[in-house]
Parts: C-alpha cells; sequence; structure tokens
C-alpha cells in the first residue's frame, strides 16, 4: 500500500478545516492535519502555529522541517476573515522555512485579493490594457493588493502558488513573474465535461443538438470555446453576449457583434451559461433574462467561484435561472444555512480530488493506491427538483425488480 512521501505534508490554515483535510486525504496523508501542526493562540489573541515534533527530542531544534515540502491548503471560512486567513498562511509558511523546510506551496482554490488586479496608475496592472481616466479614477487612493498579497506570500516563505480557474490576465502574469513561473491555474474544464456528459443537467441529442453554450462577455469567450472543444458535441451552438455597466450594479446585455449564433438559431435549445466567479448575480440573472427571449429549453449557470452573498441569493432566485452548477473552491457554499432559497436549483461539485490529483501531478508524487478516481463529488440538497426525480425513479426500478 503505498501513501504519501513522509517528505510532504499537507496542512490547513486551521486545524479543522475539512477542504485542507479532504485534499491531503487524496494525497495519501492519512495522519490528520492536526497532527502536523499546532495552532496555538495566545491570550492577547495572536497566532502563533507550531509544526509537532517530539517533546523528548533535543536533537536538530529548528531543523525538523528539514528536506520536507509543505504544502498550505488555503480556503474561505464561515469563522475568519480572508485577511485573518491570509496572515495564518504567511506564519505557517515562515514557520516552515525557519525550522528547515525545502519548500512552501500554497493551494489556494479562490485566490485571495485577485479581484483587486490593477492600481491608480497605468503601470500598476496589466500594462496591455488601455486604460483612460474613468477606468483609473475607479482606483485612485487604493493599492494594487493583488501585487501586495504575492509579494507578502513570496517573502513569508512561500515558492510556489497553485489555484483554480482565476480570470485575471494581470495577476497571472504578475504571480509568475514574482514566483519564477511556479504559479499554476487549474482551469476545471475536465470537472464540467464529465458532469454536463453524464447528467440530466441538460438535454440534447447524441451530436449535442438542441444544446447551446453561451459567454456571458468576450473575457470568457477563450474558456467557454475550449468547453465547447472538449465536449465533442459538435452540433452544439456557441453565442456570445455583450455586456455594459451602467452603474456599480446594473448592466445591460446584449448580443455579441462577433457571436457565432444568432437567437434565431438557438431558439428552443438548453442553454449553459459559463462564469468564472459571481458575486452579486446581477450580470447572470440580466443575462439569462435576455436569453429567456427566445423560449430557450432550461438555463443553466456554471460558475467556478460562487461568493453566496445576501443579494446574490436573492437575485439569483429569479426564475430565469433554472439551476445553478458550481465548484467548492468557496467551501462555504456547501453549507444549507448560506445556500438559503437556492438549495432548490443549486449542485455543488467538490474538487478536493481532483486538486489532489493536480497536485501529485505537478510535484511528480505517486499517488497512493488508496486514491478515488473520481474527479469530484456531488453535493445536491434534497429540494432541488432532479435529485427528487432520482429519488423517485430509483424506487420505481426497485418496485419493478421486486
Amino acid at each position: 500500500m503505498k501513501f504519501l512521501d513522509p517528505k510532504y505534508i499537507v496542512v490547513g490554515n486551521s486545524s479543522d478545516d475539512p477542504f485542507a483535510i479532504d485534499v491531503a486525504y487524496g494525497m495519501g496523508q492519512l495522519e490528520d492535519v492536526a497532527d502536523k501542526i499546532s495552532m496555538k493562540r495566545f491570550a492577547n489573541t495572536e497566532f502563533c502555529p507550531r509544526f509537532i515534533s517530539d517533546e523528548g527530542d533535543f536533537h536538530e531544534i529548528g531543523n525538523k522541517m528539514k528536506g520536507k515540502s509543505v504544502i498550505i491548503v488555503s480556503a474561505s471560512s464561515l469563522g475568519m476573515s480572508r485577511q485573518s486567513l491570509a496572515m495564518r498562511t504567511f506564519m505557517i509558511a515562515r514557520a516552515a522555512k525557519e525550522n528547515g523546510a525545502n519548500e512552501v506551496i500554497l493551494v489556494e482554490p479562490d485566490l485571495f485579493y485577485s479581484a483587486q488586479d490593477r492600481g491608480p496608475r497605468p503601470e500598476l496592472g496589466d500594462p496591455d490594457l488601455d486604460r483612460n481616466k474613468k477606468d483609473l479614477k475607479k482606483f485612485d487612493g487604493q493599492p494594487f493588493t493583488a501585487k501586495l498579497y504575492a509579494e507578502l506570500l513570496k517573502m513569508s516563505g512561500v515558492d510556489a502558488v497553485l489555484t483554480v480557474h482565476n480570470h485575471s490576465k494581470s495577476v497571472k502574469k504578475m504571480f509568475t513573474e514574482v514566483f519564477g513561473g511556479r504559479y499554476y491555474d487549474l482551469i476545471p474544464y475536465e470537472i464540467y465535461v464529465d458532469y454536463f456528459l453524464n447528467s440530466d443537467i441538460v438535454n440534447y441529442g447524441d451530436q449535442g443538438e438542441g444544446l447551446a453554450l453561451c459567454a456571458p462577455d468576450k473575457g470568457a469567450r477563450e474558456f467557454v470555446l475550449k468547453m465547447f472543444e472538449r465536449l465533442g458535441l459538435t452540433k452544439a451552438k456557441f453565442v456570445l453576449l455583450d455586456k455594459e455597466r451602467t452603474g456599480e450594479r446594473q448592466v445591460e446585455i446584449k448580443l455579441h457583434a462577433e457571436s457565432e449564433t444568432t437567437f434565431e438559431d438557438i431558439q428552443g435549445h438548453d442553454i449553459i451559461l459559463f462564469d468564472d466567479m459571481v458575486r452579486t448575480g446581477s450580470t447572470v440573472v440580466k443575462s439569462c433574462q435576455f436569453l429567456k427571449q427566445i423560449n430557450p429549453g432550461r438555463t443553466v449557470f456554471a460558475v467556478s467561484h460562487f461568493y453566496a452573498s445576501e443579494e446574490g441569493r436573492v437575485k439569483m432566485a429569479n426564475t430565469a435561472i433554472d439551476e445553478i452548477l458550481t465548484l467548492n473552491t468557496i467551501p462555504t457554499i456547501l453549507n444549507r444555512d448560506v445556500q438559503g432559497r437556492l438549495r432548490k436549483k443549486l449542485v455543488v461539485l467538490k474538487i478536493e480530488n481532483w486538486l489532489a490529483k493536480n497536485l501529485c501531478r505537478i510535484l511528480e508524487i505517486e499517488r497512493p493506491d488508496s486514491a478515488e478516481d473520481s474527479l469530484y463529488q456531488i453535493d445536491m440538497s434534497s429540494k432541488n427538483a432532479r435529485w427528487k426525480r432520482k429519488i423517485y425513479l430509483s424506487e420505481q426500478l426497485k418496485s419493478l425488480n421486486d
């Protein structure tokens, strides 16, 4: 039986983080995260991590991590702010390095601060963008926080960063520079492809007849076209929308002039609209309402990072969206209270095993014999109509067999 090489240690930035525990197990680490590191908290509330060693062993004090690679799995939590989690990551990384670790790898599925990917001057952010005064003014007085975060991670001892479906070209360029090329942005194509081909969330013919994939804006075009290619459904359609922000929470939607498909081409089709992230839900709701004009079959929203704000829950309860498919890159979405009214049409794909698989590939680690082959685990509320239908059909089949 093969398990994780002991030179690799997987920890979270809290001792009972289920996401970190599942990634560790998927890599073959059977010891609990709490047995690897102690998350001390002093009476004055200051945090002090300590990698656990034999209290009676006085040899090589300060070098117990020599030759080891420490993997820190950091995911959002209901109990701690991102600021607190980031500070914990800095200190865990520094503790690893000051005790002799060879390297520290940060696994942060939803990379913190990456939405703050520009600053108030043209050179702060992606220099390829033509930034006018109106754009610059939005960032007037604030820092280029994404770069600060990258530099603080590097300074604390982090050597490589792995994340999932980050949309920002500015972040990719800057993190790649800061970490000397060791920035890995995993795009979950295979997860989405597997689910859409093997579930009943949408209906279509053998070659994709009756199915349309939709990009809400030009920024999502490349991702959706690659999804189209990987699905291999040659008769499916692709439609490109265009959005114009008319205010902080207002957007106007229309068919993009470069769209390869017209409304007439996708009338009556089931439509999957893809995006990397959702916060308030304004854009996706407007987009789905716009698509409803052509009387589609089902409108499904697929998103990698789901920020379940109260505003978002209210907006996305709109009947224009039939079902929402998301990953658990922000694990709080698994909480039924966080899902709120959306639990009736929300499906969450848990990606810890997929992350573990990719970590082993990137670090050239042989996966344990006990590792699961599945890319994801499905989490669906019993309130979801498809879950009810599945249970009903299962009971019907059982009664026929009896």
